[in-house]
Order: structure tokens, then sequence, then C-alpha cells
């Protein structure tokens, strides 16, 4: 069973009367309508307390599992992993897992008190793991018969990326390189500190994801904001809301992107060959604001937080205001629904899947806090087409998370493409990394396309 770290009575009290406002707002649209290249933006409305409604953790039974689209199977890869976050997939096969949680912070008041109340009764309180997993399936039959611990003592560690013989990981607030042989299944040589990353004594969204350039001489790096609008002052947001590149010959980093609030997922598209990024948007002004979203990532380009939310749509909380900065930001590609907390990407480029798939997009939703009807808790497939751009509505591809009373067995966070095929999820409160397969679990088998 999952862990829900140990909530108390007077946290549970506290949260019973912050879920008293989940209902004082407008009617809340039906999810969708917060999905795709024109979703709908209603009038913001915020309240003295945020809505707050979570979905308690049960964990999953061991018949139980997510739900897939019809034509396909999921099974668990490994189970009883510890808070499993992220996952990298290295050429030979073997799949690591970053079992990872936010690293110890500074407290700025009552958003983050509401914050620890939150994650608490999602199952994200507990202490961080602080290491890499390696799964290794020798035998193919779908589950993991060999688990190591590959890195230990990391601190809060989350993005991960292979170039050559260097393994790259990045922690909350740094970049390390180690040495790495193919197959081994554990590192003990000591990291170098490549780059250091805005971490505490905040550091409100802790996860930093790294992605290389194709021709191995950069790493792309994922810096959330130190807060929901810049509450805790401009001063604390140096070089966040952000995607950092690093050059790995000089070291020098500069800021690829802005105004992205939270971003985690980074990926090249295949078909354009863009970097294409998912981020998490802002709360605390309505069920259906602001959408989360994916975008095609452009060089120099403001996104607008935390000044305005989908372009040009101002948002009053941060003061003063920067209408300079509104002018300029830039519409995101695709609308991923509010509150969903997405969080994981992945470009499809197998072959077991059918053909509709090749070069769409998988993505990891967390799940939603700050909405009055629940919306995330699923993997979600997006359609692209051969040009590289979104290309019709998305699909529930893997549900269930939340059982029929409202209950989280699991959330699903970082999705990932094995070598043969399959979509592997991470399910950070219900412990599993999950492999999705077409029905035959073979090369090209599944539904019609």
């Amino acid at each position: 069973m999952a862990r829900t770290g140990g909530v108390g009575s007077v946290a549970l009290l506290g949260l019973a009367a912050l879920a008293l406002t989940a209902c004082t707002g407008p009617k809340p649209l039906p999810v969708e309508a917060g999905y795709g290249p024109t979703p709908t933006l209603p009038e913001p409305h915020s309240s003295l307390v945020p809505t707050v409604k979570i979905a308690s953790v049960v964990g999953w039974t061991k018949q139980a599992t997510p739900v897939p689209e019809p034509g396909f199977t999921v099974a668990a890869f490994a189970r009883e992993l510890d808070h499993p976050r992220w996952l990298y997939v290295l050429p030979n096969g073997d799949v690591l897992v970053a079992e990872s949680n936010a690293p110890p912070s500074e407290s700025t008041g009552v958003t983050d008190w509401v914050a620890g109340l939150v994650k608490d009764a999602a199952g994200a309180g507990v202490q961080s793991p602080n290491r890499i997993i390696l799964l290794r399936d020798a035998d193919g039959d779908g589950v993991a018969e060999t688990r190591t611990t590959f890195l230990e003592n990391l601190f809060s560690p989350f993005g991960m990326a292979l170039i050559g013989n260097d393994f790259y990981v990045a922690n909350a607030d740094a970049v390390l390189r180690f040495p790495y042989q193919p197959g081994e299944t554990r590192i003990t040589a000591a990291g170098e500190k490549i780059v250091d990353l805005p971490g505490g004594p905040i550091n409100h969204h802790w996860t930093k994801n790294i992605l290389a350039s194709p021709d191995g001489t950069r790493l792309f790096a994922t810096v959330g904001s130190n807060s929901n609008v810049g509450e805790n002052g401009m001063e604390n947001e140096k070089g966040r809301a952000a995607i950092v590149e690093i050059d790995l010959a000089t070291r020098a980093t500069r800021v690829f992107a802005s105004g992205l609030r939270n971003p985690n997922g980074l990926a090249w598209q295949p078909a354009s060959g863009r970097l294409w990024t998912v981020v998490n948007e802002r709360d605390e002004i309505g069920d259906d604001l602001v959408p989360d979203y994916m975008t095609a990532v452009q060089e120099g380009g403001f996104y607008g937080w935390p000044y305005s939310w989908y372009g040009q749509h101002v948002d009053v909380r941060p003061q003063p205001p920067r209408p300079d900065l509104v002018a300029r930001a830039i519409v995101p590609d695709y609308a991923l629904g509010a509150h969903t907390a997405s969080l994981g990407l992945v470009f499809y480029e197998g072959d077991m899947f059918p053909e509709r798939y090749r070069g769409g997009a998988f993505i990891g939703q967390h799940g939603s806090w700050n909405r009055s009807v629940p919306s995330g808790y699923q993997v979600v497939f997006v359609p692209f087409n051969k040009a590289g751009r979104p290309d019709g509505p998305p699909k529930r591809f893997l549900t269930g998370f939340l059982n029929e009373a409202g209950e989280a067995q699991g959330r699903p966070v970082g999705v990932a493409v094995d070598r043969a095929g399959a979509l592997l999820v991470a399910d950070d409160v219900g412990n599993v990394v999950w492999r999705v397969t077409t029905a035959h679990g073979t090369p090209g088998a599944g539904p019609a396309s």
C-alpha cells in the first residue's frame, strides 16, 4: 500500500476547512474544454481561501492495475519501489528510476502550509530516498528480475541523461556527471558537479529535468518557479521559471526560454526536430484556469509567467505589472487541462504500437488538488502529424488511477518507451513502474489502425 506521509488530525481539520471552499466558485466546465490548441478560457475567479480537493491515497491491491486503452494491456514492470518519479532507458534496455521527493525547504507562510497539507494527503509527504534504481529484464518477459541501486546519496534527483560514457543527473540544485560503462549495474565513483541550478532555501518547484542536445554538446535543464505567481518576491525567481541551456565544454549557462511556470517533461519531436516541453500552470484563479500545456520551445521566447497566462491574459496578482513582457508573451501550442499536473512527456518512436501512435506524445498527468472536480490522474496521448504538430484531440490512454470512491490508487509521473516499444509509467504513490504493451505484446500487434 502507498504511504500517506502520516497526516495528523490538525492537518486533516485544516484540509476539511479548506475543502469547504471547493463549491463556492462557478460550476466547473468539463475538463475536456481545457484541452487542445484553443482551450476554453473563462474569467478568473479567486477566493480568500483556495479550493482544495485531494484524492486521498489508498494504493493498489495486488490484483488491481490501471486501465489501458482497448487493444492494450498493462502489467507491473516493478513493484515495491520507493516514490519512483522519473524514468530513463539506457541503450542496452536497462531502465533507471529516480526514487525522489522534495528536499527540505524554507516555509514562506500560509501558501506553503497549505501545500504541505496537500502533499501529505496526496501521498507526497514521504522523505526523499535520494537514489536511482536500475531495473533489468534480461529474459524479456516484461518484468524486471534484477534490481540494483545504481546511484545513491543524491539530493532529490530527477532528470537523467547519457552522453557517450558520461551519465548526468539533475539534482534539485545542480547537475552532476558520473562515469558509466555499458552494462554496469552500479556506479560507485563520486560525481563531478558540472553547474549549479537554482535551489534553496525555498526551492518551491524542486524537480529539475535534463535533456541532451542531438549532438551531445549541450544539456537543457528545466527550472520551475519559486512560487505560484511571484508572491515570494521576484528576487527569489532569478534564473527560474525557465529552460536553461548548458554548454558542456565551457559549463556556461544561459536562459533558453522563460516565463514557464513549472516545466518538467522535455523531448525532441522526431518529425520536426524541435524541443517540446510540458508545463504546469498557475493555481488559485478557478477550476478551469489556467490549463497546463505542452509547447514547442522558441529560443529566447517568453511564455507569460507570472504576469500573464495563455498569451496576453493579464494576471493582476503580480505587482508591479509588466506590460512590456505581457506584450511579447507566446501562446502555448496545446492545452492539457486545468490543474492536471502534467509532468511526463515522451514522443513515441517505437515499433510495437500501431502506426497512428508514431511521433505522438504521451503525457503523465499527476492529478489536481486546486479543482473542485478532479482532473488528471491519467496518461494521455496527443497525436502529431508528419509535420511534427499536434493533430487532433487527446486520447485517455491509461486511466483507473482513481477508484470509484475517488481515492488515488496511484499517480502517474514520468513516462518512457522501452527498447521493445512498450510504454513505461512511473507511479510515485503506487510505488510501481507500469508497462503498457499491445494486446499480444509483439511488434506491430494491437488494435487496427
